[in-house]
């Protein structure tokens, strides 16, 4: 389960491989699909002898056998996870096998080694300061990940570089609205400066694009809360006529995004 690109107002534009910041570079995964996006984002981040590995991405031994060609032969010193869908996680073991590094995650079923990941974890690796911030929603175990000396955040699928994302079905809307309002906080009170998603480009204006995801969640909202009000009875009917310019077969994963609405209204 990934990320969904259901539009939202901006430009169109895909992901620049090799794209990054002064300690984070992009390697782009061939999986490309309507739910991926231009495919998954790993991120190397680290300078000198020695990196971290954020998302390997799906068990795609091409894709691996690249990541470790652009590591230069630089020492893997640690393996991050965002989260444990198949799109970021399904290859890390076999990466792991291959760079001889443990796999650190909020959700232990990923985790290879002896130390896991929680919310408020700091690490050093690479020579790069990452802090670790619980975003549960998308999914239950999502993670994004500070570097405060590049003022950027890597967001896995909490926030995408294009549309929005779906709640899956191991996620929870009110507890992704909770972590909109967290980073939204924080990216105001650290000053941050980009935001790395796990799918799609590079966003240059984090505030920005949070409002911008804030808003749109409240007005889906608002026009679930109509539907119904014009009598539609299910998930489907309420994607027929909300989710009526969004192509059909994206319509499954809009149902599923659906369903986790009317779960939150039904709590209010």
């Amino acid at each position: 389960m990934s990320g969904l690109s259901l539009p939202i107002e901006g430009p169109i534009e895909g992901p620049i491989d090799g794209s990054g910041t002064a300690t984070a570079v992009n390697v782009l995964a061939p999986n490309a699909s309507p739910m991926t996006l231009d495919g998954t984002n790993t991120w190397v981040l680290g300078r000198g002898e020695s990196v971290a590995v954020v998302d390997p991405g799906p068990d795609d031994p091409g894709h691996l056998s690249t990541v470790v060609s652009r590591l230069g032969g630089r020492n893997v010193e640690v393996i991050l996870l965002t989260h444990g869908h198949e799109d970021h996680s399904g290859g890390a073991r076999r990466f792991a096998e291959m760079v001889k590094s443990p796999v650190r995650a909020l959700d232990r079923t990923h985790v290879l080694g002896e130390e896991g990941l929680e919310d408020g974890d700091a690490l050093t690796a690479g020579g790069v300061e990452i802090r670790v911030i619980g975003t549960p929603g998308h999914s239950f175990d999502s993670l994004c990940f500070w570097l405060p000396e590049d003022g950027a955040l890597l967001t896995g699928d909490t926030i995408l570089g294009r549309g929005t994302t779906v709640i899956a079905p191991d996620g929870d809307l009110a507890d992704y609205l909770r972590s909109l309002d967290r980073l939204r906080a924080m990216a105001e009170l650290s000053e941050a400066e980009s935001l790395l998603p796990g799918h799609g480009p590079i966003l240059a204006d984090p505030i920005g694009k949070l409002d911008e995801y804030i808003t749109h969640r409240r007005q889906r909202l608002d026009q679930i809360r109509q539907a119904i009000r014009d009598g539609a009875k299910d998930a489907r009917e309420i994607v027929e006529m909300v989710y009526a310019e969004v192509p059909r077969e994206l319509w499954p994963a809009a149902e599923m995004s659906v369903a986790a609405q009317l779960n939150y209204l039904k709590k209010l």
